[in-house]
């Protein structure tokens, strides 16, 4: 009899890692494919690092082909440009179709920049979301060092990836300081989060505090409940929120080089398929990471639909950090693992967060069990040892990815010492 084929969508942190641990997982009783974007596997938390020139984009890369034959992995970067899910099949972009028995969504986010007039990299700012993104940030921050000027730095209304953007400021901040400039480059921080170190989560620990503090010291002023009506060359419009949803006070903001984050949806390979996505775009999975609607479809990583913590001003999404991800990563596997064994699958994530936020010169740490409060564990600390482990890590994951490896036992034995597991007991 054939084997059943598992496919899975999209090649990013998830995507990766999850085609590596469920083709362990299965032990050779399904097929395990993968359909991507491309041949390159980025680190993407590195990427402002990559804006700054602290690495170049190859630094942070991996060739994944040679990867996926070796651990006997199908492979295309051809693309997908539809799920057919009651077919059960995705059409490509070169209009070939894949059918599959059991489906793992994974493709990550669609960048909502076309959401606000002149934002993004066709507009006038740019963004750390992609490597080549990046790349294009660290050209446009050569030309502004000839020059330099006002800097707006942050996240939009709507954007659920707030970590980044306090790195980023952080970072340019230690960069300009070691350039001798930074007493030309007035900072501000416009984010749609209620107040500072909210990070879509509420908080972690004393983020609150210890993110004001990191602003204050490094001379970052900042606008909460920020939305960004629209940018123009060197001027950025933007609106403060009052907590009845009124206009409270308006800004416009000059700058020389802006990084701002937009919003995400999901992506349009996916979209707007009744029972399977939410209104933008993202993937309803229950506490299985199981589509309810197509049970044979799993979804792992930025992709899902997860609820707001609570109402805010503006509209703030959460955040899927990286080892959110990949308890996700783990679940999954395991579920289809019980599946292609003919059992129920029971596997829940924990969806503990354990986070790095570097500041070139030191960082904050968090460890958020689970990352949706309320917590068993809410912790945050910072210091320079940060910085080291956040750069420690870089190499270490992509070491991982290199040998087509989830999680050596080594890792998972550090991980269960301190009481952070992946998967609910």
């Amino acid at each position: 009899m054939a084997k059943p084929k598992i496919v899975i969508i999209g090649a990013g942190l998830g995507g990766t890692i999850a085609a590596y641990e469920i083709r362990a997982a299965v032990k050779g009783r399904a097929e395990v494919m993968m359909i991507a974007e491309s041949e390159t596997y980025s680190f993407v938390p590195s990427n402002p690092w990559v804006a700054v020139r602290w690495r170049e984009p190859e630094e942070i890369q991996v060739h994944l082909p040679p990867i996926f034959a070796r651990k006997k992995i199908g492979f295309t970067a051809v693309g997908a440009k539809r799920l057919h899910a009651a077919e059960k099949r995705v059409e490509l972009n070169n209009g070939d179709s894949v059918d599959y028995d059991y489906l793992v969504i994974a493709t990550g986010p669609d960048l909502a920049f076309d959401e606000i007039e002149g934002l993004g990299p066709d507009g006038y700012t740019v963004s750390v979301c992609q490597t080549s993104h990046a790349s294009h940030a660290a050209n446009m921050f050569d030309a502004y060092v000839e020059n330099p000027g006002p800097i707006v730095v942050g996240a939009v209304q709507g954007a659920s990836c707030y970590g980044p953007a306090y790195e980023f400021a952080l970072i340019l901040d230690t960069e300009l300081r070691r350039r001798k400039i930074r007493d030309r480059a007035p900072m501000t921080f416009v984010t749609a989060e209620p107040y500072i170190g909210h990070l879509g989560l509420d908080g972690v620990g004393d983020t609150k505090s210890l993110m004001e503090s990191k602003l204050r010291e490094r001379h970052i002023k900042w606008i909460t409940n920020a939305r960004v009506a629209k940018v123009e060359p060197g001027l950025m419009h933007v609106e403060e929120i009052a907590e009845d949803g009124a206009v409270a006070k308006t800004h416009q903001l000059p700058f020389g080089y802006s990084m701002m984050l937009p919003a995400f949806r999901g992506v349009p390979a996916v979209r707007d398929i009744p029972g399977l996505t939410n209104p933008r775009g993202f993937i309803l999975i229950d506490k299985h990471q199981r589509n309810p609607a197509f049970p044979e479809i799993f979804a792992l990583g930025v992709c899902v639909a997860i609820a707001p913590t609570g109402p805010t001003p503006v509209p703030v999404g959460v955040p899927k950090t990286g080892f959110m991800i990949e308890s996700m990563v783990t679940a999954v596997a395991a579920n289809l693992a019980a599946l292609i064994a003919g059992e129920t699958p029971e596997a829940e994530a924990t969806w503990n967060a354990v986070c790095l936020a570097d500041f070139g010169d030191g960082g904050v740490a968090f460890v958020a069990q689970p990352q949706i409060p309320p917590r068993n564990v809410n912790w945050a600390a910072s210091g320079k040892w940060v910085h080291l482990a956040k750069v420690g890590f870089e190499k270490y994951f992509l070491r991982k990815v290199r040998r087509g490896e989830s999680e050596p036992s080594y890792e998972r034995l550090a991980m269960h010492i301190m009481g952070i597991r992946k998967l609910r007991m």
